[in-house]
């Protein structure tokens, strides 16, 4: 039983650096019928200038950290001097190739928005022109992975016509470059079955591996019970709950800012693996409170899915999508735990005394540690004012 206890806690343990990692570059190139094209890079100014990319699992995990954390908080001005040196290095390093030759591009405007919270990436948008080669048919587009990951979709355009057809997203992890994008053939829009296999990938990616706040309130709520019932009752309200606003958070009638969303999450864990210690019963007050902790989790899983963008034609189709993969996520932690505690020691009589409390308690720890760390109190003096 000790063994058991020491692998869960150092399963858990990696859990405590939080959620702070670069997010992929989303690229977005529009091929005009007049002859130009236009490359938005929607990334992180900061991580391109410190060379902290996806490798980096929690960016306080990079040997510049501090020059990093320095970078987030500079107002927008003074990150966009910080940004000229660089500028000759990024249109040095991306490629962008009509039919295999090189094009080189211009920078025309760079967007850095206000500091904000800070715990979260900044994504500042830079723009990129050129011209397209006649009777060019097709181009690729490369990013070194030395920047991080990215994604890159073309959208080819004719302003007359008011015609648009966007290509699928292309994610790129292993520093290739893209595959070649037609700019002569209108491009198929993806079938019904292509939509929901990439949102529900998405959604469950968003838990496993990359929610490791969900991951912790899940297994807070597995913990209250070996009993089914008790589960089945929590995760229908936090799914009910997360489903609402994840709704109207992604159709834009709720929001809420990352300042008070991000430690209220922390806290709502801190709660869950705390009331493991004291209730035996599941109680209506418990289950009102996981109703009210999910409309904030729902809240969180919004700004992912805002990021990773939306097809406008079937918006429907890939909302209900990324919500399918959020609770096969949650599914698969669940069944995880119990393969590992449950269905072992579930119905022994010191099962409660040597699994539960003591990982409630790590829960509990860790989550604290993530909403002291979340505090950012000049960002919501802020709000207030």
């Amino acid at each position: 039983m000790p063994r058991l206890l020491l692998l869960l806690c150092t399963l858990l343990l990696p859990l405590s650096s939080g959620a702070d990692v670069v997010k992929p570059a989303l690229v977005e190139i529009s091929v005009f019928a007049d002859g130009h094209y236009e490359v938005e890079l929607r990334a992180s100014i900061e991580a391109l200038l410190t060379g902290i990319n996806a490798r980096y699992k929690n960016t306080q995990d990079a040997p510049n950290a501090a020059e990093y954390d320095a970078l987030r908080k500079l107002p927008p001005e003074e990150l966009m001097r910080a940004f000229e040196p660089f500028r000759p290095r990024l249109l040095e390093r991306v490629a962008i190739r009509f039919d295999g030759k090189r094009s080189m591009p211009r920078i025309r405007q760079v967007t850095i928005p206000e500091r904000g919270y800070t715990k979260i990436p900044r994504i500042s948008v830079i723009l990129l022109e050129g011209e397209v080669p006649k009777s060019a048919h097709t181009l690729t587009w490369y990013y070194p992975a030395a920047f991080g990951d990215n994604a890159v979709r073309v959208r080819q355009v004719n302003r007359q016509t008011q015609e648009y057809h966007w290509s699928d997203w292309q994610w790129i992890r292993d520093d290739s470059v893209s595959q070649a994008f037609s700019i002569t053939e209108v491009a198929n829009r993806r079938g019904w079955t292509d939509i929901v296999r990439e949102y529900v990938i998405a959604g469950y990616n968003h838990i496993l591996p990359r929610g490791m706040d969900h991951i912790l309130f899940i297994l807070g709520l597995y913990l209250f019970s070996a009993r089914i019932r008790p589960l089945l009752w929590q995760v229908t309200m936090f799914t009910l709950a997360h489903t609402l606003t994840l709704g109207l958070a992604i159709y834009g009638w709720l929001t809420l800012p990352a300042a008070i969303v991000q430690p209220l999450i922390a806290l709502s864990i801190v709660y869950v693996g705390a009331e493991n210690l004291w209730h035996r019963r599941l109680a209506r007050s418990r289950l009102a409170l996981v109703f009210g902790f999910g409309l904030l989790h729902g809240i969180g899983f919004a700004g992912m899915l805002s990021e990773f963008g939306m097809p406008r034609e079937a918006f429907a189709t890939a909302l209900v999508s990324f919500n399918i993969g959020v609770e096969l996520g949650q599914i698969s932690i669940i069944l995880g735990a119990w393969l590992l505690t449950g269905l072992w020691f579930g119905r022994r009589p010191w099962y409660r005394a040597l699994v539960v409390m003591p990982l409630s308690l790590l829960i509990s720890g860790v989550a604290l540690y993530w909403f002291w760390d979340r505090l950012e109190w000049e960002s919501i003096r802020a709000l207030l004012v």
